[in-house]
């Protein structure tokens, strides 16, 4: 795909397609958005690399992470590092902040430098993106899921049967009015990936799904804390809740001690994450631990083979499906 191609299908010159990318308030409000669509509609990237250096082989990685700061992405950005450096390759790290057009345009910024390879987490991706993973010839993987059916590898886990274990484990243990919490940040899909599982599980066992969407943008902190307080003012309340993430349980169980609550006897609290906090948690945190720092490892190894710096035993393993594990504590 050329700049070429761009100018001839939006009916602009080549220099205006230039203009476009490098001084777009040289170009007028209707032709940046003609040239707009064309990237998009063809998943075009102009490579930022200059001259000779095109051709060479980068080595810096990709990666594009919902949250930075997050605790829950710290040991795969670690795992994935770490690896990655053992053999003379660097990370070059962005923050989607769960927004599919910031995604976007990590991406296309990304993909202009020419990485080894690109590293995305889930599936949900704007239609622009999916046009730019179509059309590079960098690897790409998507971590933190796995869905047999897409291009990229796969390394993660399946979030809908983590809905279904944390349902199934609360009604073992004898619950049957269980409530889900949502995430408040909005764009968390895998969140409500879970929440399908938790759900479909409820209503095969004759249960009725209870689901609270904390107001959007809050804290999750302060999330689970209204969570907390508005399914307890209920009758009947919930005997248990699984919360999306363990932040939002942390606030639950905060809110709890503050509201003279005592878990699990008045109601059970779940979480998903496995944070460094969880066992520390008063009482501690019953939650879902995901594979994080194996995913980080398994994503650079697979990078260093398609690359051909590791040798492969026959062909690139493309789909790579991880165990979660449950961790039962005090708070259930």
């Amino acid at each position: 795909m050329t700049i070429t191609a761009v100018a001839r299908q939006a009916g602009v010159s080549a220099i205006t397609v230039s203009r476009y990318f490098n001084q777009p308030e040289q170009v007028s409000p209707e032709l940046r958005e003609r040239i707009a669509a064309v990237v998009n509609t063809l998943g075009y990237v102009p490579n930022l690399v200059a001259g000779g250096l095109a051709s060479a082989r980068s080595k810096v990685v990709a990666m594009v992470i919902p949250n930075i700061s997050g605790p829950i992405f710290a040991n795969t950005i670690q795992g994935f590092s770490d690896t990655l450096s053992q053999h003379g390759f660097q990370l070059l790290l962005a923050s989607s902040y769960f927004s599919a057009e910031q995604e976007e345009s990590a991406v296309r910024a990304f993909l202009g430098w020419s990485p080894a390879a690109l590293v995305l987490t889930s599936r949900f991706h704007s239609p622009a993106t999916e046009k730019m993973i179509e059309q590079t010839d960098v690897p790409v993987i998507e971590t933190w899921d796995h869905q047999p059916d897409r291009s990229p590898i796969q390394i993660g886990f399946s979030h809908y049967d983590v809905g279904v274990s944390a349902a199934r484990y609360l009604y073992a243990k004898g619950y049957r009015r269980i409530a889900f919490v949502q995430n408040s940040v909005a764009g968390d899909f895998s969140a409500l990936e879970r929440r399908d599982g938790y759900a479909a599980t409820l209503e095969g066992l004759g249960l009725r799904p209870w689901v609270f969407v904390p107001d959007a943008g809050r804290a999750p902190f302060e999330a689970g804390k209204q969570a907390m307080e508005m399914l307890m003012s209920q009758a009947p309340r919930p005997d248990a809740i699984f919360f999306a993430n363990d932040n939002l349980a942390a606030g639950a169980l905060l809110a709890s001690q503050r509201a003279g609550l005592h878990i699990p006897q008045d109601c059970a609290v779940m979480g998903f994450g496995d944070y460094a906090f969880a066992e520390m948690m008063l009482p501690s945190l019953t939650t879902i631990k995901p594979p994080a720092l194996e995913i980080g490892v398994m994503a650079a190894t697979r990078v260093l083979e398609s690359l051909g710096v590791l040798p492969v035993e026959g062909a690139l393993q493309r789909l790579n499906l991880l165990d979660c594990r449950l961790v039962e504590r005090e708070s259930t």
